[in-house]
């Protein structure tokens, strides 16, 4: 069975299908999938076997100027391979009405969700198969029922994502090491500065090493305010995503945020915990067979989905909603699950 997947972004989001992804290569012998996905991400799609070709789409930067000649070439040459093959199914994942251009544009029978599923109801217009999948549950197990709805098996038990950590070369790291996904976007989706320090003070107490990867100037602060004065606490170099993966797929252990990197850590199936405070991981949070997600049980506000705390006290160090999630309670649950493992 040849299949079109369209699933183009976000981070996060493309890493919810993988799930689904690994389902219908277990369910299906001799399965080939296509994936179109953003540039930024085009390298994730290779990380499953079944995919045979990724089909990249450069939409956020060709919607900035449509009349730059060079842009129209590639929307030319992206159209041709979409068109270069009739497929068995076209499978928007999406349910955008950007993804359903994408889709009424391939060659094969379209599917996706319907109008009382899908998140923009006019790209169900796009679909001659459309399929309902419940609202109210997270994307991963929506994505998973949307594939063998279309394709013709039962979800299985279990998750998992399929990706093989050993693609990627272990760093030049002695020891066991714990990696900490600091960074973010939101300032209330920050977990307070002296909670990191803390829990790296904890880890290397116990022997094990700590990295801090950094994606931009103001992470690089942190990370180096971090581990000023701590032996066995490290600042990484600035790296790209297939060099952090490596680092990623190594580490003994994970802490993170709401950040996009979280849902590579889960994928990656590596022991990890992901912090949620002013954010819902209810429908699209970290999910995982090796992730604990911690929420603030701080009942007044959290989730508030709010870029500004507004309960913060003058002279507090956090948010309200971080105050039950603490350095020990962190560290020991993931010292008693490598120790377990």
């Amino acid at each position: 069975m040849k299949v079109l997947l369209i699933k183009t972004s976000s981070l996060g989001d493309v890493f919810h299908t993988l799930p689904a992804l690994e389902d219908a290569w277990r369910a299906i012998p001799g399965l080939e999938v296509d994936w179109v996905v953003e540039e930024a991400f085009a390298a994730i799609p290779t990380w499953h076997p079944a995919v045979k070709k990724v089909i990249p789409v450069a939409w956020r930067r060709w919607r900035k100027n449509l009349r730059d000649k060079a842009n129209r070439a590639e929307m030319k040459a992206f159209w041709r391979d979409l068109r270069a093959t009739q497929y068995d199914v076209v499978l928007d994942a999406q349910g955008l009405i950007k993804s359903a251009v994408l889709t009424r544009m391939a060659r094969g029978p379209r599917f996706g969700l319907d109008k009382h599923s899908c998140r923009e109801p006019l790209a169900a217009m796009a679909y001659q198969h459309p399929q309902a999948v419940a609202k109210g549950q997270h994307a991963i197990p929506r994505v998973r029922q949307l594939f063998a709805q279309i394709l013709g098996y039962e979800v299985p038990d279990g998750l998992s994502y399929g990706v093989d950590r050993t693609r990627w070369q272990r760093p030049a790291v002695e020891g066991d090491y714990w990696l900490f996904l600091h960074g973010t976007t939101w300032i209330t989706k920050l977990w307070p500065e002296a909670y990191w320090r803390e829990l790296a003070a904890m880890v290397a107490a116990c022997g094990r090493k700590v990295v801090l990867p950094w994606g931009n100037d103001e992470e690089q602060q942190r990370a180096e305010r971090i581990a000023d004065g701590l032996d066995g606490v490290e600042v990484l170099p600035k790296m790209g995503l297939n060099a952090l993966n490596a680092y990623l797929a190594h580490a003994q252990a994970v802490v993170g945020v709401d950040t996009g990197l979280s849902h590579v850590v889960a994928a990656l199936e590596v022991p990890s915990v992901a912090i949620y405070g002013a954010t819902d991981s209810t429908l699209t949070g970290v999910l995982g067979p090796q992730v604990e997600v911690m929420r603030s049980g701080y009942s007044d506000c959290a989730p508030c989905l709010s870029k500004t705390c507004l309960k913060n006290e003058s002279g507090d160090i956090q948010p309200p909603c971080y105050r039950e999630i603490s350095p020990q309670r962190v560290f020991d649950h993931l010292l008693g699950r490598v120790q377990a493992s």
